[in-house]
């Protein structure tokens, strides 16, 4: 056989070859406490100048004394039991040692072989089925200080250091390698963040760096080991996190079906050329050299320290979603969205009440279909609504008490005032139902003037020509004639007609 011919017949085969992705994620979140992770220094760096929060702990002084916050512990420990995780009766803290300019002790305080929470598992929605991938490991650490870039008048290049966020409470909540596509990575990613806004424990803000994602993805012929796998970093959103692992997956692929080999490495995600490119070769864990932080004790859990926390836990999004929709008779799709952040499931429940009947489909439906969309055009973050809950609450009274047309209510909504009654708002605006019959049924009659031959099909039987003198004669009201007072008065008036 040829040489030629083999190459062919090696090129068919790998042609033929089906590839899997595998894809696990390691994501850092910053925790919401008011002092960083071992000093007293304020957290809250994102509007201060820069090195302002900064002491000889967090600066990395020489002989300066690290003391664990407790309040990040708790909450890493929090995360765990929302993650189904055991905690260890026993931890310890580790230096990881590296040497960049954002790091000024030259080892960051981490966790290496006795993490705070082990072995759990994230269940999440991909592709309409229920998923659930490992959760290797949650443990704590401290953030680095930050790089700030900038070009010179000259056209030269500057980084200049800010260690205000050096020492930020920090978790790293590693996933087994179990995702097989972009799309899951990003399903899994948003449903981790969920959980940890509802426990609130971090902001989860991709944008402003508090919860960050890295990749590790290989490509391998289904059913083969584990190949060499690639670390895909610099990914600051959903979306780049699924453009980037599926450029990925598909540059691996294409590599081996070439015949080449995959090698280990850190690569970075350009967002606007759609690319990864290659960094630096993959560090080993050896690389490190990790080994006990001498200044912190080891650390020991109880069962009663456990059982404390684990009361803090409030009914997660899954739980959520599953009571709304059997308890309120909702949608799949409502349901997600009422449920897609802990303020706005707050929000319905304070509106929807505790009681049945038709309250809750009419708090869904107006939060859904009108507030959300209010929300977007003020520009508002999804956990906030444009109104208060008690102002809803009040409308859809006043709607229920025949107080309100449905297009009023719809009028009056975006008028409302902080504060303000629902009611008190409707009779600013002159959006109160009218009670004067006589001034309904004037502006009944002057409809089916303006429409003749409307007028002229309904006594022809076409009984649903009314429909057009209903809606016109709300309109001459300015919206504040009940529809059932108006097809009742035009009944009236076209009776007299036939």
């Amino acid at each position: 056989m040829g040489f030629g011919l083999v190459a062919k017949v090696e090129r068919d085969v790998a042609a033929e070859t089906a590839y899997e992705t595998v894809i696990g994620l390691e994501v850092h979140a910053q925790l919401l406490t008011a002092s960083k992770m071992y000093c007293g220094c304020s957290a809250r760096y994102a509007d201060a100048p820069p090195n302002t929060l900064v002491c000889v702990v967090c600066g990395g002084f020489p002989g300066a004394l690290p003391v664990l916050n407790r309040a990040a512990l708790e909450e890493a420990m929090l995360t765990g039991l929302a993650l189904n995780c055991a905690i260890p009766p026993f931890c310890k803290l580790d230096r990881k040692n590296y040497f960049y300019p954002d790091l000024p002790k030259g080892y960051q305080i981490s966790q290496y072989d006795l993490p705070l929470c082990v072995n759990g598992f994230l269940e999440f929605t991909s592709d309409g089925a229920i998923r659930r991938a490992g959760i290797t490991r949650v443990h704590i650490e401290e953030d680095t200080g930050r790089l700030v870039h900038r070009t010179n008048p000259d056209g030269s290049e500057t980084s200049l250091v800010d260690l205000n966020r050096s020492g930020v409470p920090l978790m790293e909540i590693v996933g087994e390698p179990e995702l097989r596509s972009a799309d899951e990575a990003r399903d899994y990613l948003i449903a981790l963040r969920q959980i940890l806004r509802y426990i609130g424990v971090s902001t989860g803000n991709m944008e402003e760096g508090a919860f960050r994602c890295d990749a590790n993805i290989s490509v391998r012929p289904v059913g083969a080991p584990l190949g060499a796998k690639v670390e895909v970093k610099n990914m600051n959103s959903f979306r780049a996190v699924e453009r980037a692992l599926r450029f990925e997956a598909e540059r691996q692929r294409e590599i081996l079906e070439s015949g080449g080999q995959i090698e280990q490495e850190t690569r970075g995600w350009v967002e606007d050329r759609g690319v990864t490119v290659s960094q630096r070769s993959k560090e080993q864990a050896h690389d490190y050299r990790y080994f006990p932080e001498p200044d912190l004790p080891p650390l020991t859990v109880s069962a009663e320290q456990i059982a404390a926390i684990r009361e803090r836990l409030p009914e997660l999004p899954a739980e959520r979603r599953e009571r709304f929709a059997r308890d309120f008779a909702l949608g799949d799709a409502e349901a997600h969205l009422l449920t897609a952040e802990r303020e706005i499931a707050d929000y319905f429940e304070r509106v929807a009440g505790s009681g049945g009947g038709e309250r809750p489909r009419q708090a869904a439906n107006w939060i859904v279909n009108d507030l959300m969309g209010l929300q977007r055009a003020r520009g508002l973050p999804p956990e906030a609504m444009p109104i208060e809950a008690e102002q809803l609450a009040e409308l859809l009274d006043a709607l229920d008490a025949g107080e309100l047309t449905g297009r009023a209510a719809k009028e009056l909504l975006p008028q409302l005032e902080p504060g303000e009654s629902a009611r008190s708002a409707a009779k600013r605006l002159n959006l109160l139902v009218l009670e004067e019959e006589d001034a309904v049924r004037g502006a009944a009659l002057q409809a089916m003037e303006a429409h003749p031959a409307a007028v002229a099909d309904y006594t022809k039987g076409k009984k649903a020509a009314i429909g057009r003198l209903i809606g016109e004669t709300i309109r001459l009201t300015g919206g504040r004639a009940s529809p059932d007072q108006v097809r009742r008065l035009l009944e009236e008036e076209l009776a007299q007609r036939q």
